[in-house]
């Protein structure tokens, strides 16, 4: 994933910033304080911290990646925000290891369910590194994407594993160790004590789409995201969607 303020790389990420920048501008406004604490898990080399930094808040990357956690520092320095990004080297499992638990008002889970051994345990972590008014951002792999994609390639046979497996993989060779439908998602937030305030299907057409067709037909770019964005909010579009993003937010969150 790239930085979603590029405009190539924000078919990929348009959709989950626009929700989370929402969703950190109401957090100010309801708490007063122009800058808020946020925690980046599996965050790698800063795609999301450092446009977040740049909107002026403190930010927390944990990533078990020594080469991530470099990029990000190179990053962050680049675009003049070093001083509110902090790289930590640590995983969802051990979070309470190298951050405080219940010490952030928003933090981000975007592709790191997927490889947990117990996506339940991994939500709840998550959840207990925010504060009592707080918001989560959960991104992963969507299960009807795959499918498609498969089926889409002539893999008919792996299309159906992945469709009838219980973790939505289609096969040993499968980089993938689970996948959600939007319901398998949204149990888990609530599972974990919050409240679901909105769901949406990412990558929808973006990932079925001649990537020669976007760069060189005039205006292609700009329609696909407007079209990227109007189909996210629908439930229609998000079996087959190839991530799905789901924001959380706290009972207390819930009530301001």
């Amino acid at each position: 994933m790239s930085d979603p303020m590029r405009p190539r790389a924000s078919l990929r990420t348009a959709v989950v910033w626009e929700v989370l920048k929402d969703a950190l501008d109401r957090r100010v406004k309801a708490t007063g304080r122009e800058s808020l604490d946020v925690l980046d898990t599996g965050g790698g080399s800063g795609n999301f911290a450092v446009p977040v930094a740049r909107l002026g808040h403190r930010v927390t990357v944990v990533d078990p990646s020594p080469n991530a956690l470099f990029a990000l520092e190179r990053r962050a320095a680049e675009a003049g925000v070093a001083d509110r990004v902090q790289g930590v080297q640590g995983d969802a499992h051990g979070l309470f290891d190298v951050v405080e638990r219940g010490g952030y008002d928003a933090v981000l889970c975007h592709g790191v369910l997927e490889y947990v051994d117990d996506p339940a345990e991994g939500v709840r972590n998550v959840v207990d590194a925010l504060r009592p008014e707080g918001v989560l951002s959960l991104l992963a792999a969507g299960l009807g994407g795959a499918v498609l994609a498969r089926a889409l390639a002539g893999h008919f046979k792996e299309a159906r594993q992945a469709l009838d497996d219980p973790d939505g993989r289609w096969g040993e060779s499968d980089p993938v160790p689970h996948r959600f439908t939007a319901e398998q998602l949204t149990a888990l937030v609530e599972g974990a004590g919050l409240r679901v305030a909105a769901v949406h299907g990412v990558r929808v057409f973006a990932d079925l789409v001649p990537g020669v067709l976007v760069d060189t037909e005039p205006g292609a770019l700009e329609a696909l995201l407007k079209l990227e964005a109007a189909a996210a909010e629908l439930a229609a579009f998000h079996s087959v969607a190839t991530q799905l993003h789901v924001l959380g937010e706290t009972r207390g969150a819930a009530e301001d």
